[in-house]
């Protein structure tokens, strides 16, 4: 191939899925699940984020670490030098299936690692290029699962070259590296076009006032794929992990697939996403199963992070990006322990600030240095490249140029964890209820006191008997923990906006909201 950038021993160009399950079935690192479907153990079981690196030469302009052209030119010479003993797999496609705002992509990738080629296959669109010599990436992740770079954090490297359209990963073979990978660079071109890439899902529902599009933000783990999936008014979901909000509100998709977390998968509260793992379409990475077979999704001894990729064709209702005008909903999740109801509505310049805040509690997705802790991820979007306080401003300027409500919900618990006597748990019902209401506009709101934002006197479906969900004080209240109450709202209050105040260039508009 005249256009590839490396010289491999040799190259395997697009194949099918067929010929890519034949080089999967052999890989030492597989076992057939009870389903039929590949089921891959990983040495890295999430990302990597401490390894992760972009390329500049002007550091100032980037809020995360970065290294020099001059070092990218070493890395990139100790891994095309590695790529030329190697047997290589190239996988053409594109991020977005709109043909007004897609990007054309490439994955190459060693042959021992056909399981991510077939995984980012399933996640591309395609549209023809398979057989196409001349087909030209604007996006490319070149990744070398076996090459070790010393000096590094666990000898492993992402580089990522936004000015070339290129990221290379070196040793590691968690899927997510390649997932990532193309979607990171794919922010910075949406973010130069004028909108804003966003760490979400995407449902349409149906209702009384017609189809509403609700756009599903949250970091992973927090339930923005179990938010999507899980059905009201016979809701279609579109997108799992990306899409582009532009000016106007017009929402454009990323993948054909999706790329869920296994752990404590149940077909009575996540049919869609269950339904779709257990087929052997499926590709599945470090779920838990038996000599036999038999998988275990509620085992979490070798990590809590497992995975599927299926199709979203496995998904009988789902919807069409393209069939969409511009969104009605944002909703932006938040993994709360505390004081953070189910359900609370948002100004605009709120909206942006609780965008910007990105409060969550971490998950086995970003391993185990964040799992279990309380975060702040910018727009809950480990992945955007450029400055963080780029995103609050940019998500400020598209609400004003469009008519979206924006809901600040809880998928965590209220009163504390769960071995707090008394605390409770947000339940997917409750989850749902809200969601719905939303939709249907059918919640009865009135302002909180403390935090501005608007809460639920009522939510269809939610009993007065959850009521404190709906109204964090109430529990607290009837617990005899007025007091702690009081003090968390204190201790939120200056804590954001010392954290807010630690993004320069920030709209001042944000920092008062808070």
């Amino acid at each position: 191939m005249s256009n590839l950038p490396v010289s491999p021993k040799s190259v395997l160009l697009n194949p099918s899925f067929e010929d890519l399950r034949t080089l999967i079935d052999v890989q030492s690192n597989c076992r057939q699940s009870e389903f039929g479907s590949p089921n891959i153990a990983t040495k890295v079981v999430a990302r990597s984020k401490g390894s992760t690196f972009i390329v500049t030469d002007n550091p100032e302009d980037y809020s995360d670490q970065t290294i020099t052209r001059e070092e990218l030119a070493r890395v990139t010479a100790l891994q095309n030098a590695h790529i030329a003993e190697m047997d290589m797999i190239v996988i053409d496609g594109f991020i977005g299936n709109d043909p007004g705002f897609r990007t054309p992509a490439r994955l190459i990738i060693e042959q021992g690692a056909a399981n991510i080629a077939a995984m980012q296959k399933t996640l591309y669109f395609h549209d023809g290029e398979d057989g196409d010599p001349d087909f030209e990436p604007e996006l490319q992740v070149i990744y070398t699962p076996t090459l070790e770079l010393e000096g590094y954090p666990d000898d492993r490297l992402i580089a990522v070259d936004l000015e070339n359209g290129i990221t290379r990963v070196m040793n590691s073979d968690y899927f997510g590296e390649s997932k990532k990978g193309g979607l990171r660079m794919w922010n910075d071109l949406v973010y130069g076009r004028g909108g804003l890439s966003l760490h979400a899902g995407c449902k349409i529902i149906p209702s009384e006032g017609g189809d509403k599009v609700v756009l599903i933000v949250g970091l992973s783990g927090t339930g923005k794929t179990t938010t999507t999936f899980t059905r009201q008014n016979e809701s279609r979901p579109v997108q799992d992990d990306f899409v582009a909000l532009m000016p106007g509100g017009k929402v454009y998709a990323t993948e054909a697939g999706c790329f869920a977390k296994t752990f404590g998968l149940d077909p009575e509260f996540e049919p869609a996403i269950h339904g779709a793992t257990v087929a052997p379409t499926a590709y599945l990475e470090n779920v838990s199963q038996d000599e036999d077979g038999n998988v275990d999704f509620f085992d979490t001894s070798y990590t809590a992070n497992g995975r599927s990729v299926f199709p979203m064709s496995s998904i009988s209702f789902a919807g069409d990006a393209r069939e969409m005008k511009t969104a009605d909903v944002l909703l932006i999740l938040n993994r709360n322990e505390t004081i953070i109801p189910a359900v609370a509505k948002l100004r605009p310049e709120q909206a942006a600030a609780y965008f910007m805040l990105g409060e969550t509690k971490g998950t086995s997705a970003g391993g185990a240095s964040e799992a279990g802790k309380s975060l702040r991820v910018p727009g809950t979007n480990p992945f955007f490249p450029g400055l963080h306080a780029l995103q609050g401003n940019r998500l400020l300027e598209l609400l004003t140029d469009c008519e979206m409500d924006v809901y600040l919900m809880s998928t965590g618990r209220v009163g504390g964890g769960d071995d707090v006597e008394g605390s409770k748990k947000v339940k997917i019902p409750h989850s749902s209820a809200c969601v719905k209401g939303i939709a249907d506009g059918t919640i009865e709101w009135t302002v909180d006191p403390d935090f501005g934002y608007e809460i639920a006197t009522s939510v269809p479906g939610v009993s007065d008997d959850d009521l404190d969900l709906l109204q964090p004080r109430l529990l607290y209240e009837s617990l005899g923990r007025q007091e702690e109450y009081e003090t968390l709202v204190e201790g939120l209050k200056s804590s954001r906006s010392e954290y807010m105040a630690g993004w320069p260039g920030l709209d001042d508009r944000l920092l008062a909201a808070v």
